[in-house]
């Protein structure tokens, strides 16, 4: 039996089930437990870390097909013109979907149900209860085990969370790139026709708010900066909104982030892998964007500039709400206003990152990345 024999196994063992859906996460599975168990220089706690979560991932998508099968009627359930935040990397993308949340009228992706989406929520218990509960005591571990996770990047349980956290068991995410090094599962990734992942979120949707739990949803992953036209054939009225950020800025944190969360899971020093690699990233989704900007007018794309989100964020939201023909209302600006005041940034810990610490040159930075600066008239963070 091979690995991914065997994890598919513990999957079935797990829910009871054995309807996978569509075969098209499996190449993904095989390519990632290939680079990540052979390549990824795990140490005992990745293993078992990393074996655990795809299991988790594999056993959410059982529940979730099984769901659909057993309720005919999540096929009529619609996802319409949806807000997709599309990046950048650390472009504060974290800080603008809260912000979204705060209006009861948007319908946020939580960090608990993405992984844990069977039955659906009601509005009983959306925010709260033991699943919560139980999302909430596995991100305190995490934390617990690598203290930097809290300042990096922490999402509350009952929080909005990225798409990648559902693309993640179709096995076409960012996201397994993050907690390992794999450099070939990332090449396979960049090439492969990633479809298949953005149906399966949308069931997904379709089976969260089946429970009654309804709204415009707000939604957000850099990923989708790479995906575009897997993004928009799967929704082809999605509105699209792109944060800008100083990219020398971007890639020291994107860095950061990486060696942060990978380095709780090897005891290998990968940063000469992860400077070149997502610095990359940032400039294939630079790239990418930009030919799907010029291949696509019907579907436009709003600037924000992160400064912007930072210094006048309920400016930004309402900014926002005229882009796509609606209205910010009293209510939402007051839950903005008293959500921003009541998140002070810095809340979690102080995130400190340099681009020394991964052998990586501002000059040569800043000159890779000028013309995507110039273009957008990005605010310079540095002295």
């Amino acid at each position: 039996m091979t690995v991914v024999d065997d994890l598919l196994a513990e999957a079935r063992n797990a829910t009871g089930l054995d309807d996978f859906g569509s075969d098209g996460f499996r190449e993904g599975l095989a390519v990632y437990c290939d680079s990540a168990f052979s390549r990824a220089q795990l140490n005992e706690v990745g293993i078992m870390a990393v074996r655990a979560n795809i299991v988790g991932s594999l056993a959410n998508r059982l529940r979730v097909v099984d769901w659909a099968a057993r309720h005919p009627d999540v096929a009529d359930e619609r996802i319409d013109a949806p807000v997709v935040v599309i990046g950048m990397f650390r472009a504060g993308t974290t800080f603008l979907s809260s912000l979204l949340d705060q209006d009861v009228r948007n319908r946020s992706l939580l960090r608990w149900e993405a992984g844990d989406s069977v039955p659906p929520p009601t509005p009983a218990d959306f925010r709260s209860g033991p699943r919560v509960d139980a999302a909430r005591a596995s991100g305190d571990a995490l934390e617990q085990l690598n203290p930097r996770m809290a300042a990096v990047h922490h999402e509350e349980a009952n929080g909005p969370t990225e798409c990648i956290a559902v693309m993640s068991q179709d096995f076409k995410s960012l996201s397994w790139e993050a907690i390992t090094n794999v450099p070939a599962y990332g090449r396979w990734l960049h090439e492969v026709d990633q479809r298949s992942a953005y149906e399966y979120h949308r069931l997904v949707l379709q089976v969260l708010q089946h429970g009654g739990v309804r709204g415009r949803w707000t939604l957000k992953s850099p990923h989708h900066a790479i995906a575009l036209d897997a993004l928009t054939a799967v929704y082809p009225d999605a509105r699209l909104v792109l944060l800008h950020r100083d990219p020398v800025v971007l890639c020291a944190s994107v860095c950061s982030l990486i060696s942060t969360l990978s380095g709780t899971f090897s005891d290998a020093d990968h940063r000469h892998y992860i400077a070149e690699h997502w610095t990359a990233m940032l400039e294939t989704s630079v790239n990418r964007i930009e030919a799907f900007r010029a291949a696509h007018p019907e579907h436009p794309i709003l600037d924000v500039q992160y400064d912007d989100l930072v210094h006048k964020p309920v400016e930004t939201i309402a900014g926002i709400y005229d882009a796509v023909g609606d209205v910010l209302a009293d209510d939402a600006r007051a839950a903005i206003e008293s959500f921003v005041g009541a998140n002070a940034r810095g809340k979690h810990g102080e995130h400190r990152y340099r681009l020394d610490d991964f052998g990586l040159n501002e000059a040569a930075l800043s000159e890779r990345f000028a013309e995507y600066v110039e273009r957008y008239d990005i605010p310079r963070e540095r002295s």
